[in-house]
């Protein structure tokens, strides 16, 4: 009998005698032993085992019992005939940050059945600035809460704001080197990399879970592959995650993984590359390449992974049709470039070819717009907008960059759907938003965010599981639960057995489905019952209790 068999046994047998083992408490004799039974589902655990019919029971928010039959001794009985009961989903991906105070029940996140998320990727999180950042803001609120420097106060201002789904995060590589170095095209120097490396220790001392690079994005993409190595060398000492958003997902792609797995190599840090994708149609066929390199370097020792959502399109900001040496500086800078007729003539080549590797204005939709004098281009494609404006393809990227001062996002059809069935076969991958927590309600539900902030996971399992039958049940709960949880060292999440937090998601595998859409993506997912936060109901019946059950999850110090 292995460990995981008697613990089953063991909580079977203390029912019987009407007393429950709680982590931390002993024995407890109760009234009703359980807080809340699940009844009658098709169990998956997590493990990649599969799935049988049973029952799971919660006590103090946490995973009491497994069985056949618990009887009904409980203050809440859910019945889950003919659904299936998995651990929560965790999403390795997100920007969700600080989404979570203007949308604290997070709606686009907990309606797909996520429990758990890992912001502050690509480069970017919600805390660590300059002294002299900090000198202009630490006496104003964020939010309602007194500003934050350092993850301690963000997490504490979550706390204090009380959110409905589990969060945590990595550091911003990109908010590291600006704080030390600047915004600016220039190496760091020995003492800024001393600098760098205690800033990101401390932050990992206070419970961030690992460290995020944005290589395309300014200005974590001016760092070189020493200062990577340096800094993934203090994510080895703590068993933290090193996780990238690659200096280039297309047409040297491949270079790019190399840089990625070169650092890893070198520090001995966990490697998790982001959204991996090979992208535009001259870059399709790398797939083999690329997923032979993740092998490769498996086969090495390195502990690799990586994460993806489930849509051919991808979503990033306008500046992105800006050369990377072009976004050098603050946001003034980069502004006055855009009415500099040298620089312009740059970018306008640049932005191009850009068009011509995407193929064609068409493939660009404009995912939003802050300035009502554009919010006739929110929702429509580049060449929709050139049709609206009478402005040619430049035209129309240079006047919505300055107008909404840079702060425009895009989603762009650039993906091949053959390549995500590949991906997702593969057994180191899993899927991950790079999405946020959303709500139709309040401002949010002004903006066009991408539809893998409402659709994701349902999304993974209607096309992968249910349609085009490239995962089992089994091996596809598993790359939602406890593959991502085991990543993201979440030492209590991600499977379903005694003691471990009750985060259940119940869901009808024939009617779970993503209907969102570019369109109108405020739109919640279907076919998702029933969703436990720490032994907290959730999601009834598909309607939200209003509960704010969540936690933060600080790294295991």
């Amino acid at each position: 009998m292995d460990r995981r068999d008697f613990l089953k046994s063991s909580a079977i047998g203390l029912m019987s005698a009407g007393l429950i083992s709680v982590p931390g408490c002993g024995l407890i004799r109760t009234r009703e032993r359980f807080d809340t039974i699940i009844k009658g589902g098709t169990i998956y655990d997590g493990s990649g085992k599969e799935g049988f019919v049973g029952d799971v029971a919660f006590k103090d928010g946490r995973i009491a019992a497994i069985g056949k039959n618990l009887g009904d001794s409980a203050a809440k009985i859910i019945s889950a005939k003919g659904l299936i009961v998995s651990p929560g989903f965790i999403d390795i991906h997100t920007h969700t940050d600080t989404n979570l105070f203007q949308a604290p029940k997070g709606d686009s996140r907990i309606y797909q059945g996520i429990t758990s998320e890992v912001g502050g990727n690509c480069g970017g999180a919600p805390f660590v600035y300059s002294d002299a950042r900090w000198e202009q803001i630490k006496d104003t609120e964020r939010f309602g809460y007194k500003a934050w420097r350092n993850i301690d106060g963000f997490y504490e201002a979550l706390e204090a704001n009380r959110i409905g789904i589990n969060y945590s995060s990595l550091v911003g590589h990109g908010d590291v080197r600006e704080a030390v170095v600047g915004p600016y095209n220039v190496g760091a120097t020995d003492e800024d990399l001393r600098k760098m490396c205690k800033i990101l220790e401390e932050q990992l001392e206070m419970g961030a879970i690992g460290i995020s690079y944005g290589l395309e994005y300014a200005p974590g993409c001016y760092c070189d592959t020493r200062e990577m190595v340096e800094l993934c060398k203090v994510i080895a000492k703590h068993d933290a995650l090193y996780s990238i958003h690659m200096r280039n997902e297309d047409d040297h792609v491949l270079e790019a993984m190399d840089e990625a797995i070169k650092a890893a190599r070198l520090s001995g840090a966990r490697l998790e590359i982001s959204h991996l994708k090979a992208q535009n149609p001259a870059n399709f066929d790398k797939i083999d390449q690329m997923l032979q390199k993740v092998d490769d370097a498996r086969n090495e020792g390195i502990d690799i992974a990586f994460d993806r959502y489930p849509y051919t399109a991808f979503s990033t900001g306008f500046t992105s049709f800006i050369p990377i040496e072009l976004r050098d500086g603050t946001d003034e800078d980069i502004l006055k470039r855009l009415n500099d007729k040298k620089a312009c003539e740059k970018i306008k080549k640049y932005s191009y070819s850009r068009l011509e590797m995407f193929g064609g204005a068409q493939q660009v939709i404009v995912a939003g717009c802050n300035e009502p004098s554009n919010q006739a281009y929110a929702g429509k494609n580049l060449a929709e907008c050139c049709q609206i404006s009478g402005m040619d393809e430049w035209e129309m990227i240079r006047h919505l960059l300055i107008s909404e001062k840079l702060e425009v996002q895009q989603a762009t059809f650039a993906m091949k759907e053959e390549n995500l069935q590949r991906l997702y076969a593969h057994p180191l991958s899993m899927p991950g938003s790079d999405g946020s927590v959303y709500s139709p309600e309040g401002e949010f539900g002004k903006e066009l965010p991408h539809p893998r902030s409402y659709g994701t996971f349902p999304r993974f399992f209607e096309k992968f599981v249910r349609e085009d039958k490239i995962l089992d049940m089994a091996t596809a709960v598993r790359k939602c639960t406890s593959l991502p949880a085991e990543r993201a060292r979440m030492k209590d999440r991600g499977l379903l057995t005694p003691g471990y937090k009750a985060d259940v998601t119940i869901f009808d595998a024939n009617t779970i489905a993503d209907v969102a859409t570019y369109a109108k993506p405020h739109t919640f997912a279907q076919g998702i019952e029933h969703v436990f936060v720490g032994g907290v109901q959730a999601i009834d019946n598909g309607k939200h209790t209003e509960s704010l059950a969540g936690e933060i999850i600080r790294r295991n110090i």
